[in-house]
């Protein structure tokens, strides 16, 4: 894998693919967001319980699929639960709206390849099933350093949970890592650090000049989830942050806001 530029990604990411506007973490959802002219992604990656990694976002299933109805999952019941033959037969998609009824839930890897296909930059959020937090950042960074070993830029890997973070770390070093936030808790600064981050991904209200100040002296590339609204995201970029997630990609245009 070659070595990262030293901040290869655009300023405006898409979130879950595109927002609200798709069914979240669908290959529907990015090429959506693709069409209103975006070229980074944010998705949430799991694993199924034989060890496939896939896009959800939430531990349950019952959101964003028909698992109620096609296996009997309810509320407690898990991605993390069911094997990925079992996973790519639900619909994730007729929750939604009737234009997406049958989209599928994704793998990890029909993301990495349509957007390596296209040439679109990846933010990875490691979303573990609980319990299952230093495996999945092993499997993640595993597939993602395979997927993109012949990349200029690889994914940016994130996660809240500190465990993925060191799991990932530890399995594939050269991929670049972010702690995602959302309280500035008591050493958050310094856990950053330890992890051998580039970025470090707050809820935007977190983000002021101390705050901005702090992670730029330290070396991190700042960036902020979940933007909706121009004026605050008119305030981040006064701020100088360096990446924005956004569901309104129909809002915010990445082309003519030269990102």
């Amino acid at each position: 894998m070659h070595p990262p530029t030293p901040w290869p990604y655009p300023r405006w990411i898409a979130h879950r693919g595109a927002g609200k506007l798709a069914p979240e973490n669908t290959l529907a959802a990015f090429r959506l967001g693709a069409s209103h002219g975006y070229r980074m992604f944010e998705c949430d990656v799991k694993l199924s319980s034989d060890g496939v990694p896939f896009l959800l976002h939430d531990d349950s299933l019952t959101r964003t699929t028909n698992a109620f109805d096609r296996l009997g999952a309810h509320n407690s019941s898990t991605g993390g639960d069911h094997p990925w033959g079992a996973l790519s037969q639900l619909d994730a998609g007729s929750w939604h709206s009737r234009t997406f009824a049958g989209e599928p839930l994704p793998t990890f890897e029909a993301i990495a390849r349509y957007c390596l296909r296209n040439a679109y930059f990846l933010n990875i959020e490691i979303k573990p099933t609980p319990g299952l937090e230093r495996q999945t950042g092993e499997v993640v960074a595993n597939h993602a350093a395979r997927l993109w070993q012949n990349a200029a830029a690889p994914p940016l890997l994130t996660s809240f949970d500190v465990a993925a973070l060191e799991s990932a770390m530890s399995t594939q070093p050269a991929l670049p890592r972010g702690l995602l936030l959302d309280t500035l808790w008591t050493g958050w600064l310094e856990t950053a650090q330890r992890l051998g981050c580039v970025a470090i991904v707050c809820n935007h209200t977190l983000w002021n000049q101390l705050s901005l100040a702090l992670a730029h002296s330290a070396g991190f590339k700042t960036l902020s989830y979940t933007v909706n609204d121009e004026a605050t995201a008119q305030r981040l970029l006064d701020l100088g942050l360096d990446g924005i997630i956004t569901d309104r990609v129909d809002l915010f245009s990445p082309v003519s806001l030269c990102a």
